[in-house]
């Protein structure tokens, strides 16, 4: 028994990141939420949390109002989590920026520039 609780957020992360990045994708009209991508949804143990990370194309501006719009949606999507999925708790949302794509694309684009430029002598 215990070991299906310790994987229980992680399923439960997985069923959020799925549900989400369908109504986002279907349901939200917010023009701010336009290219916005679900990359990880962690969940605390008790389910009670659920922090999103999203990656968003274009400007850090735009990255910024793609936050404010889905902070600004975030009851709806609360609503929604719990019209679809049958929890006893529906976890809080927080929406934050996933930089881990930008830091590869910047480790690639050194590496490339190394093999380029050749070593420094």
């Amino acid at each position: 028994m215990r070991q299906k609780s310790r994987h229980r957020p992680e399923r439960l992360a997985a069923l959020v990141r799925e549900t989400l990045a369908r109504a986002i994708a279907t349901l939200v009209k917010d023009p701010r939420v336009g290219f916005v991508t679900l990359t990880d949804v962690t969940v605390t143990p008790d389910g009670s949390h659920a922090t999103v990370l999203v990656s968003v194309l274009g400007a850090e501006e735009d990255k910024q109002r793609a936050l404010e719009g889905l902070d600004s949606a975030k009851g709806f999507l609360r609503s929604h989590l719990a019209s679809v999925l049958t929890l006893r708790v529906v976890p809080d949302l927080t929406f934050r920026l996933d930089r881990g794509v930008e830091h590869a694309q910047r480790i690639d684009q050194i590496i490339h520039q190394i093999k380029h430029d050749g070593p420094d002598t």
